[in-house]
This record gives C-alpha cells, sequence and structure tokens, in this order.
C-alpha cells in the first residue's frame, strides 16, 4: 500500500478486493481534512435552519398554547388541546398493555442499573468551621425543575427517557416534565410511556419539535416554564435548545452519534465492524472510525462491514453514513492513534488492544469509553448504567457525559466572626481601595468605625 490517499470512493480494489469503507493511512493531511469534514455535521453549521426556528420560538412565546397547537397540527398532523395535551393515567397503564412483558422487565433492570450509577455521583453539602470563627462550605440544591425533551417516531428511544430522567431523580429534582412528540391520531409511542413510568415521571406532554423546546423555555397556558432543559433532538430541536440557552439552562446541543475504535492487531475483525456499524445505522450524519496499527484488521474489518451491511434492516442509512463519514486509518504505531483519537475526541471511544486499560490512561478527550472486546457501544446504550448521553462534535474535548451534576446547583457559604473579620479587615480594605471600589472598602470598614 501506498502513503497518502488509498481510497476516497465507498466501494474500490484494496488487495484485489472490493471493500466498503474508505482506508486512508494516517497523515496530518488526512486528520486535518478528516476533522473539517466531521465538524460539518454540527449544528453550528445549519443557519439556513435558524430563522424558521426563531419564528416558532416566538410564536410560542407570544400566543403560547395557541401557537403550540398549530406548530402540533402542521408539523405532527395531530389535532391536540389543553383537554388532551397531558398523557393521562389510562393512557399510561394503556401502553403496559402494548409493550412486551419481556422488554419492560429489560427497561426495569436497566433503569436499576442507570439508578445505582449514578447514585455515586451524589454530592452533599459541606461546612469547614475554625476556631477563629470563619465558616465556609458548599450547599447542594437540586434545580427546582428540568424538562426533558424525548424524541417521537423512527428516533423514539425509551433508553432516552431513562437516561436523562434518571439522574435528575437521583438529584432530588422535584418537578420533571416531559415533552416528546404525538402520532397523527395524538398517540405518544408506548415504549416511551413505559421507560416514563419506570424512571418516576407522569407529567407527559404530547408536543416535539423546536414548539415544544420553546414552551418548556418560556411556558405556556397549558405547560408551565422550567429551569433546565434536557434531551436530544433532530436540528429543529437542537437550534431551538441553543436559542432559549441563556433564558433556561441546557445540557448540551447534540450533534450525530459517533463511535471512534482504537484496535491492534489482537482485535476481532467481526468485532470491530458490528461496533461500527452500531454507531453508523442511527442516521446518515452518525460518524464511525477505526484507527488501527494493523493494515490486515483494516481490510478484513472493511470486508467485515460490507458482509454485515448487506443484511442489516438499515442498509441505505448505513451506507450514507460510511460513505460520508466513515473512515478506516492506518497509524504508523499506537502513539499516533492515540494522539489522533484526542484529535477527534469521539462521542464513544473503544479500545481494542492487548492492555486496553494501560492504553486508556492516554486518552485525554472521549465522552465515554468502552475497555475490552466485550465491551461494546450499545451495552453503554442501554444497560451498563453510565449515562448514554455525551458530548459530540469534538465537544468531549471540554464537555462531559451528562450526570447528576447537570441537575443541582451549588452555592457557596461565607460566614465570619467579628473576631475572626477583625484581624483581616484592613487588607479586605486596601483590596478593595486598589480597585477603585470605595463603596466596597466602606462595607467592611464600618464595621470598625469605633476602632
Amino acid at each position: 500500500m501506498t502513503q497518502g490517499k488509498i481510497q476516497e470512493q465507498r466501494i474500490k480494489l484494496i488487495f484485489g478486493k472490493e471493500v466498503m469503507m474508505r482506508i486512508e493511512r494516517l497523515e496530518k493531511g488526512i486528520k486535518e481534512d478528516i476533522l473539517r469534514n466531521l465538524l460539518k455535521r454540527s449544528p453550528n453549521q445549519y443557519e439556513t435552519y435558524e430563522k424558521a426556528v426563531a419564528e416558532i420560538i416566538e410564536g410560542v412565546k407570544v400566543r403560547k398554547d395557541a401557537a403550540l397547537f398549530e406548530y402540533t397540527k402542521r408539523f405532527d398532523k395531530a389535532d391536540i388541546n389543553r383537554d388532551t395535551i397531558l398523557v393521562t393515567k389510562e393512557e399510561m397503564e394503556e401502553a403496559y398493555n402494548l409493550v412486551d412483558p419481556e422488554v419492560v422487565q429489560v427497561i426495569r433492570k436497566s433503569a436499576e442499573n442507570i439508578r445505582t450509577y449514578h447514585e455515586k455521583q451524589k454530592q452533599y453539602s459541606w461546612f469547614d468551621s475554625e476556631p477563629s470563627g470563619i465558616i465556609l462550605g458548599q450547599k447542594i440544591t437540586p434545580l427546582a425543575s428540568v424538562g426533558v425533551y424525548v424524541p417521537g417516531g423512527k428516533a423514539a428511544y425509551p433508553s432516552s427517557v431513562l437516561m436523562n430522567v434518571i439522574p435528575a431523580k437521583v438529584a432530588g429534582v422535584k418537578r420533571i416534565a416531559m415533552t416528546t412528540p404525538p402520532d397523527s391520531e395524538g398517540k405518544v409511542y408506548a415504549g416511551t410511556l413505559v421507560a416514563a413510568k419506570e424512571a418516576g415521571i407522569t407529567e407527559i406532554y404530547k408536543v416535539g419539535g423546536a414548539q415544544a423546546i420553546a414552551a418548556l423555555a418560556h411556558g405556556t397556558e397549558s405547560i408551565k416554564k422550567v429551569d433546565k432543559i434536557v434531551g436530544p433532538g433532530n436540528i429543529y430541536v437542537a437550534l431551538a435548545k441553543k436559542a432559549v440557552y441563556g433564558h433556561v439552562s441546557i445540557d448540551s446541543i447534540a450533534g450525530p452519534s459517533e463511535i471512534l475504535v482504537l484496535a491492534d492487531e489482537t482485535a476481532n475483525p467481526r468485532y470491530v465492524a458490528a461496533d461500527l456499524l452500531s454507531q453508523a445505522e442511527h442516521d446518515e450524519l452518525a460518524s464511525a472510525i477505526l484507527i488501527t496499527t494493523s493494515e490486515e484488521l483494516a481490510y478484513r474489518v472493511s470486508e467485515e462491514v460490507k458482509k454485515f451491511t448487506s443484511v442489516l434492516s438499515r442498509k441505505e442509512i448505513i451506507e450514507k453514513s460510511l460513505d460520508n463519514y466513515g473512515y478506516i486509518l492506518i497509524a504508523s504505531d499506537m502513539d499516533e492513534a492515540v494522539e489522533t483519537a484526542n484529535e477527534i475526541a469521539s462521542e464513544h471511544l473503544e479500545i481494542l488492544t492487548k492492555d486496553p486499560f494501560t492504553l486508556m490512561t492516554k486518552i485525554q478527550n472521549a465522552g465515554a469509553i468502552f475497555l475490552g472486546e466485550y465491551s461494546s457501544e450499545p451495552l453503554g446504550d442501554y444497560f451498563a448504567g453510565p449515562n448514554h448521553v455525551l458530548p459530540t462534535n469534538g465537544t468531549a474535548k471540554f464537555f462531559s457525559p451528562l450526570s447528576v451534576d447537570d441537575y443541582i446547583k451549588k452555592s457557596s457559604i461565607i460566614s465570619y466572626s467579628r473576631e475572626a473579620l477583625e484581624p483581616v479587615y484592613k487588607d479586605i480594605v486596601r483590596f478593595a481601595q486598589a480597585e477603585g471600589l470605595t463603596a466596597h472598602a466602606n462595607s467592611i470598614a464600618v464595621r470598625f468605625e469605633e476602632e
């Protein structure tokens, strides 16, 4: 194989056989091209949608329920009003009759694993006192209200309900309101309702899209405003969350799914291929990348990808995803592979090498890290317990997975007695005067005027 770009199109001859994923040798120019290509998927690149989103938000802000119901009719073909917008107890009960009992049991097991993991993230208020009369501390307070957005239709994932709601419950959030788009008959996907019930919420509204985000952010006659909005959605939802940020808090602006696999010659090519496809099937903008030090593995993985894709149900989506954002990259050594992985900062990172735990210590940027050949990415999506709401589009360089921390706020506590303040008050006065803030200085000095 020659240096540089080996393959540009989805199907070409490598080693004399057809392969499905492009294979490249890692070079500086290749890395830069890949990073630029991946960033095209960012919600920040869709300015053409922002005007439409802004109009929806303004409509709901001004006309409230009237606009909310009109948009639901226009986009979801559902007639919703104040009497039918809220999911009823009867609809919740009916959902259990529509979902396979074995699936209900799996949802319960998954919920318990998620709850157990997130319980370990809980933070508690603390206070530190000194004999001099100084008390310092930190007060932990759950957010009062949170809105959870859950996609509908083909993207209705009960697992997302569990991942967004359970950490909020663990944090102690009192009010959790969920919005999810209805079908044309005004019904919500039964699996979503079962997951919501198992997670412990019943305030569920049959609205979706940017209009649901606007309702949660500004409030309407039917939906009371919340303090924070979390949950994934399409480009309209992502841009709506971006637009209301500052008026309310948000978790993040989610981009398309992505997976990066670091592998050496010991990796099983069928496992690697299957794991890459687990993300490529999400949508046409999903990215699936293998970085390996083994040319043989690169070829064998591409062959396995071709075999799997031919029999998978979402074949067309996978093909477009791999065509646009699928890569097999051959690194000269594992240090180069790790350096590239840190630059890409993938949402999901799998390490399939001889010693994955040692290699993991060199990873600086990744949303979730999966170690070893029996820790495939869907384990994190559904069951293990850590959150599957992860930073995308390179934001793992500075963002973290959704956690209990996203549903709390921290207040600092300061208490000084006169005896504690007296020895230092002149220092504080000098500091304030040096900054030209004489009222600050006076606020301290006035307490010792008699001296």
